[in-house]
């Protein structure tokens, strides 16, 4: 990972409160997934969890795609049943996957059900293989926060998740949890990479992900290094003090 060059970043500041920041993300991935079908018989996106990207994906679910067209993945996930209120999964079911179009999507939960979080890494694997052969697959859209600790997916410093790059999916441990996540090779093969920031306590991470000196070891997002630009989307509040 250490030879492949830093990733450039364009930051779109969104005026507006969380709503406006929450439409502008649908529109984006909307327009990608639009691209992607228009090349390709089926799009697979990968989606984060979070109240911000929560709202996006209500606005996006609005949206007149050929979602059966669409396999919908996820970055990161909890290691906890489906139902648990802090699942990803459930997160997506009341959101893009709860009415209107976005109903139709393919979407292909991390299987947390097995015994062992490697277990479901490793089944997660052979699903994200199947939609997307290659080494590393390919995604075509990846949406990912930022942690105010500079974690991104389930990257989190110091953790072993950050230093995997022989395989798309490893384990790891943020706040007390087990989890299964994407990993850095595959975050950064995505055709388009976007990161939602929202609020002022995001404000030093987005600087640290900007700043070509910072170290990936403390500012894992800096980890995910795309071909393509690197799309930030953020709130006044969290891009306070930075220059678009």
């Amino acid at each position: 990972m250490g030879d492949t060059p830093a990733a450039t970043y364009q930051l779109k500041v969104v005026p507006g409160g969380q709503e406006q920041l929450a439409e502008c993300a649908a529109t984006t991935i909307a327009s990608a997934i639009d691209l992607a079908l228009a090349e390709r018989e089926r799009a697979q996106i990968a989606l984060a969890g979070g109240t911000t990207p929560e709202a996006a994906y209500r606005h996006l679910g609005a949206a007149h795609l050929p979602w059966n067209r669409v396999d919908v993945l996820l970055g990161d996930e909890r290691w906890v049943p489906a139902d648990d209120p802090s699942s990803n999964a459930l997160l997506l079911s009341r959101s893009l996957l709860a009415t209107g179009p976005g109903r139709q999507a393919c979407f292909h939960p991390v299987p947390t059900e097995h015994d062992t979080p490697e277990a479901s890494a490793a089944a997660f694997a052979a699903v994200l293989a199947r939609l997307c052969p290659g080494d590393p697959p390919v995604l075509d859209v990846v949406l990912l926060g930022l942690g105010e600790d500079g974690h991104t997916a389930s990257l989190f410093p110091g953790t072993a998740a950050t230093t995997v790059v022989d395989r798309p999916v490893t384990i790891s441990e943020g706040k007390g949890l087990p989890r299964v996540t994407l990993t850095a090779p595959v975050l950064s093969a995505a055709r388009l990479v976007v990161f939602l920031v929202s609020g002022a306590g995001k404000q030093q991470a987005l600087q640290r992900l900007l700043d070509p000196n910072e170290p990936a070891v403390r500012t894992p997002a800096r980890l995910v290094k795309p071909r393509s630009t690197v799309l930030i989307l953020a709130d006044p509040a969290a891009a306070a003090g930075l220059e678009p």
